[in-house]
């Protein structure tokens, strides 16, 4: 396998050294690595370094979406030969199915569904089944079940041009993985007949497959890009082999199907007569009609909403066995993967902390007759099975954990306060707190927090006087926003940044900082870790002193280091008192800064901001972007192509007025006015 590491820059500072050492531990199949990185230190280059020298599939954990979506578009620019992909939760809005007993109220399942970010995790997981080549970047979701990776492997419908099949027998196998025919909404997971040619939306890929006949066997097999653009139509793609995925990750052959509905009905069969036992005829009720219903759609259609709780019968587990998700997929084509667990300190315990949730709402349904006890098996991973899934494994933060020390040590080091005292670490935790850019901490001043909001809007000016752009933290989403509000009516540019924001609004968001769209983002806890805006040169940390979570040693750390990337990076502390999380962020942020200072010392540096270049928008957006792109061609075309760019444009809209496309075709038809105008 090879991965080629595409990039101006070489390794500087402690670089070098951390690529050798931590890839030569690897080599000795080291199992737990830490690589200490100060922020602005080039960490994420580290990574792409080792990742490249040991050639292994490669599962990059993040704690949240946001970061995700970054290091997705840094490995994809350090990578641009292999393949690199994002996984995420593919929910806008999530409600889960629960039951609240104190108030008899059962909420049913609720989601909103963003297809950008499901078709991204259909390409991760077809990717490494098809190519070992690849890096996938996720969050804790890859700890969830997803269905089992030999399944969805080997239903896979495998097509090549000259093949012999019949239209309709092929139509049958699309079917039979969970394509549905759809002439009108042709979305993700459908699939349209257009004569003797048949057009797939495979939800895992960029362009349309169109598959044509001739009698009874495959002619061409193309992709057709999503967007075609009137004046110059976007060439397709000819393909003389392909496999086709599944729809959806939860497949099971019709054989595995008819096997489990007896299992399931003598389980429930077992449940039932144990409510009745109890005298519980409501629950003895409530679990036959909602199973048999669930039963017959499985032997009708092959599909069932909340078909995931039926996944202990599905993958062919035993009780208590782990479910599979995204490890599985890595497992499958190569035992010897690599996972990096990016910002550790946050996404280790998130992963510890998963199953209690599930577990405790599972027991609620099951224990009221809305689910069979065998849905507690729809879950995601305990952390000992977690750790035994991953394998390899290097974490990677600013401020490590003691589980990350405990692991990487042998329990000689536990917290970031050893390191200081320690003379010597052990090979396993590798330092990398020099900057290639000289650049040093921030310098950290405390202020009072009265009148705290005014004194931060002064600052704000002076700041954005000069051009820079700053960071604001809060407690609260409330206040994050009524700041926000506050300082706009003030004529200060300002957006707020929090958990409710769309999974693919963030990196918008965090792109039009730095553009200079706007000066000021305010946040709670996304604008803490990993986040690389070299454009702020201010961090205002309002009620540093209210000590918690949100205000502890390694949450202090962490936003500090947002102002790391700036020559005139600084922070501003709001706090009436000195607790002892600021004393320790201040006492750490003195000791890497002196560490640098001697480097600069050492080689002649003299700290110069980081200059990157700005990333581009996520993968949804590429439509918009062509759209954009289209209608600004269509504004300087020759006048005597004019009218048959109209007529063009006309039918467009027609064709899409008749397909139900309502709002494309109003945007044709204002595109159309403007050009008659023009």
């Amino acid at each position: 396998m090879a991965f080629t590491l595409k990039s101006k820059y070489s390794p500087q500072g402690d670089q070098p050294k951390a690529i050798e050492q931590l890839t030569t531990n690897l080599h000795q199949n080291t199992e737990h690595q830490t690589l200490l990185g100060v922020t602005g230190s080039g960490k994420t280059f580290t990574m792409a370094g080792v990742i490249e020298q040991i050639g292994r599939p490669t599962l990059i954990m993040s704690h949240n979406k946001t970061l995700a979506a970054q290091l997705y578009q840094e490995f994809r620019e350090f990578f641009p030969e292999n393949e690199v992909h994002y996984f995420v939760s593919y929910y806008d809005y999530y409600q889960p199915e629960s039951y609240l007993p104190t108030s008899d109220t059962y909420i049913e399942k609720e989601a909103t569904i963003n297809e950008q970010v499901e078709r991204l995790r259909h390409a991760a997981t077809q990717s490494i089944l098809s190519n070992e080549n690849t890096i996938i970047v996720s969050t804790v979701s890859c700890i969830y079940g997803i269905g089992s990776p030999e399944d969805y492997s080997n239903m896979a419908v495998l097509i090549e041009v000259g093949m012999q099949t019949t239209r309709d027998e092929f139509i049958a196998e699309l079917v039979g993985i969970q394509y549905t025919r759809n002439d009108i909404d042709f979305g993700p997971g459908a699939f349209r007949v257009k004569g003797d040619i048949v057009e797939i939306h495979s939800p895992g890929e960029e362009a349309i497959i169109k598959v044509s006949f001739w009698g009874n066997y495959i002619e061409t097999i193309a992709y057709q890009p999503y967007e075609e653009t009137p004046l110059q139509p976007l060439p397709a793609k000819y393909k003389d082999v392909l496999r086709i995925f599944p729809a959806t990750h939860w497949i099971s052959t019709r054989e595995k199907i008819k096997e489990m509905i007896p299992r399931v009905m003598e389980e429930m069969q077992q449940q039932k007569e144990y409510f009745l036992r109890q005298n519980r005829h409501v629950e003895a009720q409530r679990i036959e009609e909602r199973t048999k219903y669930d039963m017959e759609m499985l032997e009708e259609v092959g599909f069932v909403k909340g078909i995931e709780n039926y996944s202990y019968y599905l993958s062919g587990r035993q009780r208590g066995e782990p479910p599979f998700t995204l490890i599985d997929y890595f497992s499958h084509v190569d035992e010897n993967f690599l996972t990096i667990i990016d910002e550790s300190h946050i996404t280790i315990p998130q992963v510890g902390g998963m199953y209690g949730g599930d577990a405790s709402r599972k027991q609620n349904l099951v224990e009221h007759g809305f689910r069979l006890p065998s849905a507690a098996d729809n879950r995601p991973l305990k952390f000992p099975e977690f750790e035994e899934k991953v394998g390899r494994r290097v974490y990677v933060s600013a401020t490590p954990g003691p589980y990350e020390f405990r692991n990487s040590t042998n329990g000689e080091l536990e917290r970031l306060a050893d390191v200081k005292r320690a003379r010597e670490l052990p090979s396993t935790v590798v330092e990398q707190i020099i900057r290639p850019t000289g650049l040093l901490e921030p310098p950290i001043e405390l202020r009072a927090t009265a009148n705290q909001v005014q004194d931060l809007i002064e600052e704000v000016e002076k700041v954005t006087a000069e051009g820079h752009r700053t960071l604001v933290v809060t407690l609260t989403k409330r206040m994050a926003e009524d700041i926000s509000e506050f300082l706009r009516e003030r004529d200060v540019r300002s957006e707020y940044l929090h958990s409710e924001i769309d999974t693919l609004e963030r990196p918008k968001i965090l792109n039009r900082l730095r553009k200079g769209e706007f000066d000021v983002l305010i946040g709670i806890n996304l604008l803490r870790e990993g986040l690389d805006l070299p454009e702020v040169a201010l961090v205002a940390i309002l009620d540093a002193d209210q000590e918690g979570f949100l205000r502890n040693e390694t949450s202090l750390i962490q936003t500090i280091g947002r102002a790391a990337r700036h020559e005139e990076g600084r922070v501003i502390l709001y706090a009436d008192k000195e607790t002892k999380s600021i004393q320790n962020a201040i006492a750490e942020t003195q000791r890497r800064r002196a560490a640098q200072q001697a480097y600069n010392e050492e080689h002649n540096i003299s700290p110069e901001s980081i200059k990157k270049e700005i990333h581009p928008e996520m993968v949804e957006d590429k439509k918009e972007h062509l759209k954009e792109a289209k209608k600004e061609e269509r504004q300087h075309i020759d006048p005597e192509e004019q009218e048959a760019v109209i007529a063009q444009l006309e039918e467009e809209m027609k064709e899409a007025s008749k397909n139900l496309n309502f709002e494309r075709a109003a945007e044709l038809r204002d595109e159309i006015e403007e050009l008659k105008g023009k």
